[in-house]
């Protein structure tokens, strides 16, 4: 935990140190000394300096860095504004305009919906989870990571990584309020029984997986095409035949990963394949669709439950191979 300014739901200031000379967390003597600047990256769970900060300041609130916590916390809004372009109520899920949305209106409602769409209820509704009622009349929802997974935190309107409209998720990054805490503008309180966080449901760690916030995996850099391979595939001509040859050509090490159950240089591979297949697509001497699907088919059967990563890795190689494209002639036609 970490403290609060007084009647705020922002990190208690920095010292005059820290206010006057901005530099990054890891490198403040303050936090090794047992000071509170830099918000959530103050945050401890020893209990000498939290008895000593809220000893000296009861004033102070109090927050929980959720990322070091295991947290995943829900942040429901109710704010009274205009919704959002119907792609942006639930990123990822096509809103059709003869979808009547009147009364949709806050975050209670959208997540309901994505609820109901998935056959759940509502996580505004999880009786068997910590809920905790702000001030505004939104909720906030904890659950436990429940496994290594770092989460990432987002804002619900955020193009980029989003899982509803006026719903923001807490997690590595950010910080929530912990209940009791007053604010100017009222008490975070508790609502209902239940007193504990609950493990995150799948279904909603599926969710927020589809809508990014896990962050990206490493994507190996694009590397050149092994020259016996570029000598190959510049030697292939026109034709559907040749097409096919050339496929199998480049595919056969993506599948040939297939037979080892781990490792093997599969990501390397498998981006090599894509960065010569975008050379091609370059080139005018193959469709991009074509060369994405090859890629995905022959990929998700050598690492079957790996298709985010895979599609990732694919996206990379094509774009960095379509800057160099591969012509038959070793120039331009």
């Amino acid at each position: 935990m970490h403290p609060l300014a007084p009647g705020r739901k922002t990190p208690a200031a920095n010292c005059n140190d820290c206010r006057t000379n901005p530099h990054p967390a890891s490198s403040c003597a303050c936090l090794p000394a047992g000071r509170w600047c830099h918000g959530f990256h103050a945050a401890t769970l020893d209990q000498d300096r939290i008895h000593q900060w809220w000893g000296r300041h009861p004033e102070f609130g109090i927050a929980v860095s959720c990322g070091p916590a295991g947290l995943v916390v829900i942040d429901i809004d109710a704010h009274p504004v205009q919704p959002p372009t119907r792609d942006r109520i639930l990123p990822g899920i096509p809103i059709a305009d003869h979808v009547d949305l009147t009364g949709l209106a806050n975050g209670f409602h959208t997540l309901a919906v994505l609820a109901a769409l998935r056959g759940q209820p509502s996580p505004a509704n999880d009786a068997t989870t910590l809920r905790v009622r702000t001030p505004s009349g939104g909720l906030h929802v904890w659950y436990r990571a429940g496994d290594s997974r770092r989460w990432q935190s987002s804002v619900g309107s955020s193009p980029g990584r989003a899982l509803a409209w006026q719903v923001d998720i807490r997690a590595h990054g950010s910080y929530i309020i912990a209940p009791g805490t007053t604010t100017q503008h009222g008490t975070y309180t508790p609502i209902g029984d239940t007193r504990e966080p609950a493990a995150l449901p799948l279904w909603l760690a599926q969710e927020l997986e589809r809508t990014n916030h896990l962050p990206a995996p490493n994507v190996p850099a694009p590397r050149p095409v092994p020259p016996r391979a570029r000598q190959a595939v510049l030697a292939a001509g026109g034709g559907r035949d040749r097409i096919q040859h050339t496929l199998a050509t480049v595919l056969d090490p993506v599948e040939a990963c297939g037979q080892v159950a781990e490792g093997a240089g599969f990501s390397d591979t498998l981006n090599r394949a894509a960065y010569t297949l975008g050379g091609l697509v370059g080139a005018g001497r193959l469709l991009q669709d074509e060369a994405e699907q090859a890629l995905k088919e022959t990929a998700a059967a050598a690492r079957p439950g790996q298709e985010r990563r895979i599609e990732q890795i694919i996206r990379s190689g094509l774009a960095a191979g379509l800057k160099r494209p591969l012509y038959a002639s070793g120039r331009r036609s």
